[in-house]
């Protein structure tokens, strides 16, 4: 089973994205014939790490500092991944201790990645860091990343230089870290299951009072509630509805110690439950500053053994030649699940026309985007042999969109057809239970 800590927020209203400081995904757009052909290679790193330093006469405590390296392209196979580790402005102010895929020379390393995925949260290589002995409060370097690896258009790639680096700066203070939690998969829906919920203070110092913020997904209903808490449920057309907790607990978390909530945190999957998500962040209280985020948030996810029957259906239109008609689309969700994009922000499906011949698009519904019938880039709005429109990032349990086309039949030819479907962005539509109804038609005359 997949353990999940840092993952990318579910998509939020701009209320809650002020509250619990994290970023809304956008949406992304298909990718063009050209962009099969192209590929880049990246490095993921931490843009800071703070070190506490040593007190009492005691060695620094190390910290963990994860690097990853990753392409862009799945129809491109990439290995041989070199990343060059230069240490050589952390003097006086940190040493690392390096893995084994890493091979130390001078102020630095090279590290080996034999089989470099395609964009990705793994982390392949794991420095330990700690600062320097003698190091004081406010020392700061700097570790700078370079990368290359086989494969790709070119079969060689290299990841811009000079463009990833992590700052590393001695400083003292709480560090408030999640436990890790293990997903759920296949609950039923109706299920009650109780979140581990844990916290734990790494830092030098104590934490005088802490936050603890919680967003749950649509289909988790029933969590626990605490005194500590006001709660808060957010709905609206855009967003997903989602239900918020900001808990304050006042009192102090000593180096070393752990915390947990004052009664098991429960959630229950509705009857509409399917993919779900628990977002977890803590902070500590009075201003304090903590000193490695990257262990002050989890996404859960939360996944109940449901279904969701989408599909789509066509038109019947005649008229003469000369003639306008209207064609009216429709994408159906039939439940019993609801579904959304919640890491990405993608689009939850795209329903596909492709125009039938003799007939040419006066009209064109809002969101929905022209394309040449292999999917790539149409310079004009009306006119073009098929279009793509986009659904939103979630769709409810029992939910219809329609489209309306403005068709001009050009030809009169009795039978003609032109096919409509849905499609996801990518992947198959695991938790559709009837394929079958996932295409239809558009007939003309």
């Amino acid at each position: 089973m997949r353990r999940v800590s840092v993952g990318r927020p579910m998509r939020l209203g701009a209320c809650a994205v002020a509250a619990a400081g994290l970023l809304a995904a956008g949406l992304a757009s298909p990718a063009s014939a050209d962009d099969q052909q192209t590929d880049q290679l990246w490095i993921s790193a931490p843009y800071e790490q703070k070190l506490p330093p040593g007190t009492g006469g005691e060695e620094p405590e190390p910290r963990s500092l994860g690097v990853s390296l990753h392409h862009d392209n799945s129809n491109f196979t990439v290995t041989d991944g070199e990343v060059t580790v230069d240490v050589s402005e952390l003097a006086g102010v940190a040493e690392v201790t390096w893995p084994e895929n890493c091979t130390p020379s001078g102020t630095g390393a090279v590290c080996h990645v034999p089989e470099v995925p395609v964009t990705g949260n793994d982390e392949q290589i794991r420095l330990t860091v700690r600062a320097a002995d003698g190091a004081a409060a406010g020392a700061q370097g700097r570790i700078a990343y370079e990368a290359t690896a086989t494969g790709g258009p070119q079969g060689t790639l290299t990841a811009p230089r000079e463009s990833f680096e992590t700052t590393v700066t001695v400083a003292s203070g709480p560090d408030l870290a999640i436990a890790g939690i293990d997903p759920i998969e296949r609950a039923e829906p109706g299920d009650d299951r109780t979140i581990p919920f844990e916290l734990t203070n790494n830092g030098n110092e104590s934490a005088h009072g802490f936050m603890v913020r919680m967003t749950a997904s649509y289909g988790l209903k029933e969590m626990t509630e605490y005194d500590a808490c006001t709660y808060t449920r957010s709905s609206d057309d855009e967003y997903a509805p989602m239900t918020h907790a900001t808990c304050s607990f006042d009192r102090v978390l000593a180096p070393g110690e752990s915390f947990r909530l004052p009664r098991p945190l429960k959630v229950e999957f509705a009857r509409h439950a399917l993919a779900e998500r628990l977002d977890i962040g803590v902070e500590p209280g009075g201003g304090a500053e903590d000193l490695d985020h990257h262990d002050n948030y989890v996404a859960l996810e939360l996944g109940a053994d449901n279904t969701a029957d989408f599909s789509v259906t066509g038109d019947a239109v005649s008229g003469a030649a000369g003639e306008t008609v209207t064609a009216r689309l429709a994408f159906a969700n039939s439940g019993p699940a609801w579904f959304g994009n919640l890491g990405s922000g993608d689009p939850v499906a795209v329903v596909q026309l492709d125009v039938p011949e003799g007939t040419t698009v006066t009209g064109v519904p809002s969101g929905c985007i022209p394309r040449t019938l292999s999917g790539g880039y149409h310079p004009r709005r009306t006119g073009a042999p098929r279009y793509d429109c986009e659904l939103p990032y979630w769709v409810p349990e029992k939910v219809e969109h329609s489209y309306v086309f403005s068709l001009r039949i050009d030809t009169v030819t009795p039978g003609t057809t032109g096919a409509v479907s849905v499609r996801p962005g990518f992947g198959t539509f695991t938790f559709d239970p009837n394929p079958a109804n996932n295409t239809a038609v558009l007939a003309v005359n």
